[in-house]
């Protein structure tokens, strides 16, 4: 293309006065020729962090888990308004965690014995509403998150009230190391756990003016549980007395957990979709191949079938290459051709500062491939528990958010 330029250059220059004319008329001919060629090309070749698309996602979760944003009123309200003006126009706060709802539930009261998280700031309040009136009010999308999934602490009300519920490993071991926390698993296979589970979520939907809810790997189990007395039972049912492997990683065992887990989650769907048809279902996992090995929970089928309308995928790496590698992976690629398919990037934990240039080269990424959108876990690591300074941190985000864009609504028309 630069030599090309160059040679009708040297045409123009070179030709005398009286042949000009006619080169300038020659050189007006190739241009429009070649014009439409260059504007179709992809924009992605031509994209910068500066860009702002018209539509795309922009999200960020809140959590109670190393944060203190969602335990006050006006630090709530300060928090909502600030994203807002940072060109943020979603947010997936937290409404199920340790073992407790965050918001006051009557399905909670009658099965926990508590209606409502204990930890003080969360008591006479009702967070989710405040975040649903408030981050409608900016013009934010509110999509709340159902964190802990089947998960629970070991010595919550809920596993010491409900025994029966817990699932174990095959040497009858229940605990799950997540980090220095003893967590138990309810489990998913259960038809009380099902109820309680399905019921806490209509609960939301009908109760909450939301614009979706949303599940991640905790809607699966770890592939090493299953072996509490129902599941091996109820398998043993259905495969004519033969128990399940002792490899938790046998194929067929894997398998038959997983497909339970999917009849689960198109039951939950359902019952979204009765309360409310507006309401996204937004899954927010890893990769298939860990999602699926790991944790049982079968997202590609899950969207195969069309009960995902949002899939965020967790892609939280600071190796550049992997990072893009799992970008072209074929089931997100395939995703992509039917829904909004997002990434989730990560900007630090508690322990663990990520810079803000690492934050850009990966949205830049992202957007190099056209995906819908990106979003952060999590807020307080926005700027709070950075090493670098709050007004660069702050800055950045502006950099790659300069301008305002929508929600890329699925049941608005979105079109991939």
């Amino acid at each position: 293309m630069k030599k090309l330029v160059k040679w009708c250059v040297e045409l123009l220059w070179w030709n005398t006065h009286q042949r000009r004319k006619k080169a300038l008329f020659a050189v007006i001919i190739i241009l429009s020729m070649i014009a439409p060629v260059m504007l179709s090309f992809p924009l992605t070749a031509q994209t910068t962090i500066g860009r702002s698309p018209a539509s795309e996602l922009r999200g960020v979760w809140l959590t109670n888990i190393d944060s203190d944003v969602l335990f006050e009123r006006n630090r709530l309200k300060n928090a909502l308004q600030r994203l807002d003006e940072l060109n943020f126009n979603t947010v997936y706060p937290a409404v199920w965690n340790w073992g407790y709802t965050l918001y006051p539930s009557k399905v909670a009261a009658k099965v926990i014995g508590r209606s409502l998280d204990p930890t003080p700031g969360l008591q006479k309040r009702d967070m989710l509403k405040e975040i649903v009136d408030e981050g409608h009010k900016q013009g934010l999308t509110v999509i709340p998150w159902f964190e802990f999934g089947f998960m629970a602490p070991a010595d919550s009300l809920l596993a010491k009230n409900r025994p029966q519920w817990l699932t174990s490993r095959s040497n009858g071991t229940k605990i799950v190391k997540e980090g220095i926390h003893n967590r138990v698993w309810l489990n998913p296979f259960h038809p009380d756990v099902q109820k309680f589970i399905q019921d806490l979520i209509v609960e939301i939907v009908r109760n909450y003016d939301i614009d979706g809810i949303q599940f991640d790997d905790h809607f699966g189990l770890p592939s090493e549980l299953g072996y509490d007395a129902y599941t091996v039972a109820l398998y043993k049912k259905e495969h004519r007395g033969k128990a399940p492997s002792k490899n938790p990683k046998d194929p067929e065992w894997v398998s038959w957990r997983a497909n339970k887990i999917t009849d689960f989650m198109k039951r939950v769907f359902t019952a979204i979709k009765t309360t409310n048809k507006n309401c996204l279902v937004s899954v927010a996992p890893n990769p298939q191949r860990f999602s699926y090995e790991f944790f049982l929970a079968d997202w590609q089928k899950w969207e195969r079938m069309g009960l995902i309308e949002e899939l965020v995928l967790q892609i939280y790496r600071d190796d550049l290459n992997v990072f893009v590698s799992e970008l072209e992976y074929p089931e997100v690629k395939v995703a992509r051709s039917h829904i909004p398919v997002s990434i989730g990037i990560i900007t630090g934990l508690k322990n663990k500062s990520i810079p803000i240039a690492q934050i850009q080269t990966q949205v830049q990424k992202v957007r190099d491939r056209n995906f819908a959108g990106v979003s952060f876990f999590f807020y307080e690591s926005l700027w709070n528990l950075s090493k670098e300074p709050t007004s660069m941190r702050q800055a950045g985000l502006k950099n790659i958010f300069p301008t305002p864009a929508s929600y890329p609504n699925l049941l608005a028309g979105w079109k991939p």
